[in-house]
């Protein structure tokens, strides 16, 4: 077990600069706020679910819930704020411990569907170059008008009413074409890759907006392979930490005022998120569509 702790300064794990055990697919990083059943469904399902072995890795957030405690029991490699330092840090942070030439980022709300990590490793293997950033899909409890997910599909919204058989039985079912536009957890892409990235953008803490923003430094990097696996599957029990956050910064802005265009214009237009997936991604036609929405986008950043 290989830690890292946080107090009011980061510190840098020695053991960052170890080589990759050969066994070791993915160094799965997973951030934790005081969620602790949820850490252990999520954790416990990977173990479970998982066709490879891969090196976990948790930040805990505050970890006042016992969650410290148990990550430590469970022997697994873990970095530790005595606060709530967001995603942003948090993934920085747990990047030092991460020992495979590829890096998923995994959210603790997530339980993994049997085979959810052959299916996005077979699709690893496809690609004939580094630059890549692949997504599993979600499978969500309610409807939210998210294409790239599947859903409604309701198996329980925590590990208390969480009907796992139900799920294990039907997960395959529905039919999910890959799809256009990787942003989201679960997310995969090669190490050396966010590193060349400089990894999630820490003014976005506590993290609101940090997904497309680490998706639009790729894009400008070079980045042209955003796709989202279909037979890859999660189940997504939706967002149980960011509604205990009583501070959240306008990322919305935050991403307007550093890209000049929306979040809306970059996914819709550039990524072209929820889209069937066709294969690599070109620069979007300037069409008379996309030339109002970026200037409405330069007058609203004129004004915020």
């Amino acid at each position: 077990m290989h830690s890292t702790f946080l107090t009011t300064a980061p510190v840098f794990s020695k053991h960052a600069n170890l080589a990759p055990p050969r066994e070791l697919v993915f160094s799965i990083m997973i951030p934790s706020w005081n969620n602790l059943e949820l850490l252990k469904t999520c954790i416990d399902s990977l173990r479970k679910n998982s066709r490879y072995s891969h090196q976990i890795i948790v930040h805990l957030n505050e970890g006042s819930d016992g969650s410290l405690l148990w990550v430590k029991e469970q022997g697994l490699d873990f970095t530790y704020s005595a606060e709530n330092i967001g995603i942003c840090y948090a993934m920085n942070l747990a990047r030092t411990l991460a020992n495979s030439d590829l890096l998923v980022y995994f959210n603790d709300d997530m339980y993994a569907c049997p085979d959810w990590d052959f299916w996005l490793y077979e699709e690893v293997k496809k690609q004939e170059s580094p630059y890549f950033f692949l997504s599993s899909t979600m499978i969500e409890p309610r409807e939210t008008g998210n294409s790239c997910v599947i859903a409604p599909f309701d198996f329980g919204s925590n590990p208390i009413d969480f009907n796992e058989s139900a799920l294990l039985e039907n997960f395959a079912i529905p039919v999910k074409a890959d799809w256009s536009g990787a942003t989201w957890p679960p997310s995969v892409l090669p190490t050396i890759l966010w590193d060349l990235v400089g990894g999630y953008s820490t003014e976005f803490s506590p993290g609101m907006y940090s997904d497309p923003d680490f998706s639009m430094k790729l894009w400008e990097f070079g980045v042209r392979n955003f796709k989202g696996v279909g037979k890859s599957r999660v189940y997504h029990f939706m967002s149980k930490s960011t509604g205990k956050l009583k501070f959240r910064k306008n990322g919305s802005h935050l991403f307007l005022r550093k890209w000049g265009m929306s979040s809306n214009v970059f996914t819709k237009h550039y990524l072209r998120r929820g889209q069937a997936w066709t294969g690599p991604l070109e620069a979007p036609l300037n069409s008379s569509a996309l030339r109002l929405k970026l200037w409405l986008s330069k007058i609203k950043r004129k004004l915020i």
